[in-house]
């Protein structure tokens, strides 16, 4: 895989090509040629646009039959907003430098190509098909959740605590600017978000986010360790079910992080209200069990706290994302189940009460 090969790095899905697949390829044809490149969209991503490949090779079978390819966004929105949260750069340098490290099952990568001068990317993904794509709206049931969050220990276990990510420029967003301009952007964002679901939104999450976002800067600035690789959207839309394991796609929010704010969004963002009710003990423990046994010293007290400290780590993402991203139907109620859960994830679990 040829990591530095910025000029492969597209503007839009309509620059994909046979002859833009040979040369992407070349590290793994060993001189063969893509004669032939079919595309269709997949996948429901609004930062990116996401086609599935069929290839043909001189000679026959010289690659892979079908690719995956992330492309950048044709919409003005999405690529203002990938801009805006360096989402392009951040792919990229996921699978160029920590993909391969680490346990977690992601898709096989051929290609990463990031061009900074146009903030343009193209990453070249093995295709996961017939794997089942997970819905945000509709949830995963209790055997898919112990699944993933299987994946998640692997995700976090290996570098947890580990000082050295921090030297990853693209990975470590702690800075004060950084963050600053974070809380700015979400504060600025709420009154709209707030009002383009109003008739959606349930007024008791109304009434916590007018609380919270007041209190943010407070809430970034208290981000207590040990941190580790952090997912950053680990959530059903970015899970592919029906393999051997579940697949973690999306790796456009990766970050320096604390991991049991992965655990706190995935399980208050995936599981129905309900269900996240009964089973959330079980599952934080199931996670914590799977964490010890990679070696990782952590109680389950601690784990608890930290899952109920990060409960509203779903909200402030429905409400930047739902101002950053081209507006969509199935967006809209995205966003408004996401915070609809989240909010009453908080709440259920007093997360106020651990502010700053």
């Amino acid at each position: 895989m040829d990591d530095t090969k910025a000029e492969l790095a597209l503007g839009s899905t309509t620059e994909v090509t046979a002859a833009w697949c040979t040369a992407a390829l070349a590290d793994h044809l060993d001189g063969a040629q893509v004669t032939g490149c079919a595309t269709s969209p997949v996948g429901t991503g609004q930062v990116s646009d996401t086609l599935r490949l069929a290839l043909t090779y001189d000679p026959p079978e010289a690659g892979p039959p079908t690719l995956v390819a992330k492309v950048t966004a044709a919409s003005e929105a999405s690529r203002a907003a990938a801009m805006i949260a360096r989402t392009y750069e951040i792919e990229a340098a996921f699978y160029r430098e920590l993909a391969a490290e680490l346990p977690v099952r992601t898709p096989r990568c051929y290609l990463t190509a990031y061009a900074p001068a146009d903030d343009t990317y193209t990453v070249l993904l093995e295709d996961l098909a017939p794997a089942r794509q997970g819905d945000q709206l509709s949830g995963c049931d209790l055997d898919e959740a112990v699944l993933a969050l299987g994946e998640m220990a692997l995700l976090h276990a290996p570098r947890w605590g580990d000082p050295a990510l921090a030297d990853l420029a693209w990975l470590d967003r702690r800075a004060p600017e950084t963050t600053g301009q974070m809380t700015g952007l979400i504060t600025a964002f709420t009154p709209g978000f707030l009002e383009r679901y109003t008739d959606t939104v349930e007024p008791e999450v109304v009434a916590l986010v007018e609380r919270f976002v007041p209190r943010l800067s407070a809430y970034v600035a208290t981000q207590p360790g040990p941190w580790t690789v952090a997912h950053g959207d680990f959530r059903v839309d970015n899970l592919l079910f029906g393999g051997p394991r579940v697949v973690v796609v999306d790796w456009q929010t990766v970050l320096h992080g604390p991991g049991l704010g992965d655990l706190a969004y995935f399980l208050g963002a995936s599981l129905p209200v309900e269900a996240r009710r009964r089973h959330e003990r079980d599952l934080v423990a199931a996670y914590q069990e799977r964490l010890a046994a990679l070696g990782v010293d952590i109680g389950f007290d601690d784990c608890w706290e930290g899952y109920r400290r990060f409960a509203f780590s779903g909200l402030i993402m429905a409400i930047i994302a739902s101002a950053l991203v081209e507006r969509t139907d199935r967006g809209d109620r995205m966003f408004t189940t996401m915070a609809n859960r989240h909010g009453h994830h908080a709440l259920d679990l007093d997360a106020e009460g651990l502010l700053p």
